[in-house]
């Protein structure tokens, strides 16, 4: 987890949550950790229609690019937010000089538990068996916050009746905020089919912060999250999975934003 020196600084004036920019074609909110948290509390405060934030980096934009709905998607989210340090520095190429820090899922998780605590009732679906109620535990026990459920959905898609049932249980915990781990494109798909189901003012997906955050997985060390080395960490970790991933969607993202940077192709 974050140290109190990486914690981002919360009360300070945030930047517009309309500010933006295109990597790929893909809308990026050109935000921070405060003013992402500063947004949502807008959301819940206003008690409208559920929103969406995405918790994106170069996989979720190069997965955009080979899915037109998966596009789709991103762009129906209320923020996009830009978890990896490439979208960072291409938000400063493009003259946002507040892009200092990768809104990091995990990172973004705990601060906003740290911050609200027990303001907002909580929900968390998705992770292996048991990771859900961990997580939430850990959180509770930390800052405080008010756990409303949990559930840890079968590796397969829900039935009909099953889906019922769990917007039946997130709508019957009056939630205020759903966070969903269950990885890049499925978890913003869900987020996206579900916004007019459940009454939630936020979802925010955060994928492996359910692990992270619970120290399942091990995070990288600070000093290769904040340059742009976290996924060699990681791939180090996962050769098997996260090969693909990162040597050859990295690969073609690297490829593709060199096109865009130079003029010499569009991406809508």
């Amino acid at each position: 987890m974050p140290t109190e020196l990486e914690m981002p600084v919360i009360g300070q004036q945030t930047a517009a949550a309309g500010a933006t920019y295109r990597v790929l074609g893909v809308r990026v909110n050109a935000v921070q950790i405060p003013d992402a948290i500063a947004e949502v509390e807008r959301w819940i405060a206003e008690r409208g229609p559920s929103r969406f934030v995405a918790v994106t980096g170069m996989h979720g934009i190069t997965e955009s690019r080979q899915n037109a709905r998966f596009r789709q998607i991103l762009d129906s989210a209320g923020l996009v937010v830009a978890d990896g340090m490439p979208l960072v520095w291409l938000g400063r190429w493009h003259g946002f000089k507040n892009m200092q820090r990768r809104v990091y899922g995990p990172e973004l998780t705990d601060t906003f538990c740290a911050v609200t605590k027990d303001k907002y009732r909580h929900f968390f679906y998705g992770g292996a068996p048991g990771v859900a109620d961990e997580l939430a535990g850990k959180l509770r026990e930390r800052h405080g916050i008010r756990v409303v459920g949990t559930y840890c959905p079968p590796f397969r898609p829900l039935t009909e009746e099953e889906d019922r049932e769990v917007v039946g249980m997130i709508e019957a915990s009056q939630a205020d905020i759903v966070w969903v781990g269950l990885s890049t494109p499925k978890q913003e798909t869900w987020m996206y089919e579900h916004r007019e189901k459940i009454s939630a003012p936020a979802m925010f997906g955060i994928g492996a912060a359910f692990d992270l955050n619970t120290g399942r997985l091990k995070q990288a060390p600070a000093w290769m999250r904040e340059n742009g080395l976290e996924w060699l960490f990681r791939l180090v970790a996962e050769p098997k999975r996260l090969w693909r991933r990162y040597l050859v969607f990295g690969s073609v993202f690297a490829w593709n934003v060199g096109l865009e940077i130079l003029g010499l192709r569009a991406f809508d």
